[in-house]
């Protein structure tokens, strides 16, 4: 991923991503996906992965300053951190004993299919020692990214945790996660929450599908800033300053997996440099539909990302 030309005006302060369940990445690209079948695979690409991770990596190529932590153990901790660095994105991660997870995507031509590893279970004293590190990381921060499922034996309750102690330290906040974890982030109220339409469905119960259905569900979450992913359908906001929906009026072929995380960096960049909303949204559902267009989560070709910002369409709502 090149850094040129990325319309990177640097937000004052530095980003903190928290990644406590990272992942090995290992994409495997075939032509067809037969199940019971053999394959032979084409091509193979090995990253560091998880969803804060992939927000780090998003954020560094927009040349926005950034540091990754988190929780990484065994050999494929080691992996995920010697990554990080040989793609220049600083990492302050906590090592654990127990092995960090792998996530395997085959990917075909305009779609992909994920088996995820279950993380590794985490000691008392090891989460003791990532929230003393944490406080340490957060001081100066400008913001922090909460991101992705919670390994075994770290508390329901860590995202709010860590919520309450970077506001405590002046940081944003922005929490993108799911299920319980998501649901006790949502009681300290992040400035910004960035559920998709399954994890708004486990919130809040049947939540409809599209965007301008959904109006009343995203209002009801408890959070200062929410902005829905539908897909396709592309994005709901509902802010302080009214509702928006930001969408591109054609779907983007491709491998979805780190859709999510480019809109997470896009939207933490906005957060800092405090643009008017629509442009915020136009950013958001630009990169992540170029996300969407790159072959491997967690990377975006600019050129694409420049020429989908020109396509989006944004509404108010």
């Amino acid at each position: 991923m090149s850094r040129q030309d990325a319309d990177s005006e640097a937000p004052a302060g530095r980003i903190l991503t928290v990644t406590l369940n990272p992942a090995l990445d290992v994409t495997y690209h075939v032509p067809t996906l037969t199940p019971g079948a053999t394959h032979r695979v084409a091509r193979v690409d090995e990253r560091a992965g998880g969803k804060g991770v992939n927000v780090a990596r998003l954020l560094h190529t927009l040349g926005v300053p950034v540091v990754a932590t988190g929780l990484a153990g065994g050999a494929c901790g080691t992996r995920i951190r010697s990554l990080l660095a040989d793609e220049g994105v600083p990492e302050r991660f906590v090592p654990i004993v127990a092995e960090s997870r792998r996530t395997v995507v085959v990917a075909e031509p305009n779609s992909a299919t994920g088996l995820w590893e279950p993380g590794p279970t985490v000691t008392p004293d090891e989460w003791d020692a990532f929230r003393t590190r944490f406080t340490e990381l957060v001081r100066g921060v400008a913001a922090v990214v909460l991101s992705g499922s919670l390994p075994g034996g770290v508390p329901v309750d860590a995202y709010r945790t860590l919520i309450e102690a970077a506001r405590c330290a002046g940081a944003r906040t922005v929490l993108d996660s799911s299920g319980e974890a998501l649901r006790h982030g949502l009681a300290a109220r992040p400035d910004l929450a960035k559920p998709n339409a399954e994890e708004l469905a486990g919130l809040v119960g049947d939540a409809p599908p599209r965007p301008a259905a959904a109006l009343d569900a995203v209002r009801a979450l408890d959070a200062r800033t929410v902005v829905a992913s539908f897909g396709p359908d592309g994005l709901l906001a509902v802010t302080g300053e009214g509702a928006w929906h930001a969408y591109v009026p054609q779907p983007v072929a491709g491998n979805p997996t780190g859709a999510g995380d480019a809109c997470v960096a896009a939207l933490t960049r906005g957060l800092l440099r405090q643009r008017p909303w629509p442009e915020r949204l136009t950013e958001a559902v630009a990169l992540s539909a170029a996300a969407v267009r790159a072959p491997v989560a967690g990377s975006v070709d600019l050129s694409d990302y420049r020429q989908l910002r020109r396509a989006v369409i944004v509404k108010e709502m």
